[in-house]
């Protein structure tokens, strides 16, 4: 068992002084008035125990790590049949590049794009009765918390300018793989994104993944199966452009979002979530990305 405290602290010491710590995401309003000084890591390993420093308990807006969790929700729904509309190649493109869609008549590459996660959103609109609401309970259940909850304000600024949101969205009708109004589908799906949660809310979520499909509560959520497809295509495809170099760098499954976050695990072993608002050039939080090499490293934990 391994006492990732100390660990924990000399990463976000080293962090601190770190001068260059990217760029706050402004394209969507609401984020760009984050504080890019901010900077949270959490850890929950499989005793249960959990390890935090910084600004490990402050909400955020989580953007495309619930990419995941729209995943893992529609997978334990369909099952396999979910491939038939979305497929689980990486990329190699930016999350929001609509060139590879047309050519590949809108069956977006993988889920975790947002293509792919628009096309998910599709799928439980026809699963759920009350999409919104039974996703962030979903969440909740899973998270053994029931004060997660929806940023309005976030999902509001996203309608606003989620232009190539909407133009991929139509771009998928065209082709006939979204059954459901754009405007309802996409409703959905930038409210998924405008989920607000902290580092230490976060772990508690994605404890499914590390956990083979059981929350801390030991209820079951998705077959073991599910679990190793789910972890793999966080590995392969969890950082848009950028998931070679993670796994390179991290070497862990994992997902990131605009918002400065990050979630990553080790099968069996852990599950750590960081928030640092300031982006690399790829969109991926850059202190982040650096604290996640230094525990890897640190520990010579990694699934390589």
């Amino acid at each position: 068992m391994v006492d990732f405290q100390p660990i924990l602290d000399q990463i976000h010491k080293n962090i601190q002084q770190c001068s260059d710590k990217g760029r706050v995401a402004d394209y969507i309003p609401e984020l760009s008035k984050v504080d890019p000084k901010k900077f949270g890591i959490s850890i929950l390993d499989n005793q249960a125990q959990q390890f935090s420093v910084g600004d490990a308990q402050e909400r955020f807006s989580i953007q495309s790590v619930s990419k995941v969790l729209l995943l893992s929700m529609a997978f334990a729904k369909v099952g396999d049949a979910l491939w038939k509309r979305v497929d689980v190649e990486p990329s190699g493109d930016p999350f929001n590049h609509l060139s590879l869609l047309e050519m590949e008549n809108g069956i977006p590459r993988n889920p975790l794009i947002n293509a792919g996660a628009i096309v998910v959103c599709d799928v439980l609109l026809s699963q759920l009765k009350n999409p919104r609401e039974e996703f962030l309970q979903y969440i909740r259940d899973i998270a053994g918390d029931d004060s997660i909850h929806y940023d309005l304000d976030v999902a509001e600024s996203e309608k606003r300018t989620g232009f190539r949101n909407y133009a991929a969205a139509n771009l998928i009708k065209s082709f006939g793989n979204l059954e459901h109004d754009v405007e309802d589908v996409l409703d959905f799906y930038f409210h998924s994104c405008a989920i607000a949660m902290s580092c230490e809310q976060l772990v508690k979520v994605f404890y499914i993944f590390m956990n083979r499909g059981k929350c801390m509560a030991n209820n079951h959520y998705l077959e073991l199966s599910q679990v190793k497809r789910i972890n793999a295509i966080m590995l392969t495809c969890g950082f848009y452009d950028e998931a070679g170099e993670f796994a390179f760098e991290v070497g862990l499954p994992g997902k990131s979002g605009v918002g400065g976050g990050i979630v990553a695990l080790l099968p069996n072993e852990f599950c750590v979530a960081t928030w640092s608002p300031g982006l690399n050039e790829k969109g991926n939080s850059k202190l982040g990305m650096l604290a996640l090499e230094q525990l890897t490293t640190e520990t010579g934990l990694s699934i390589f």
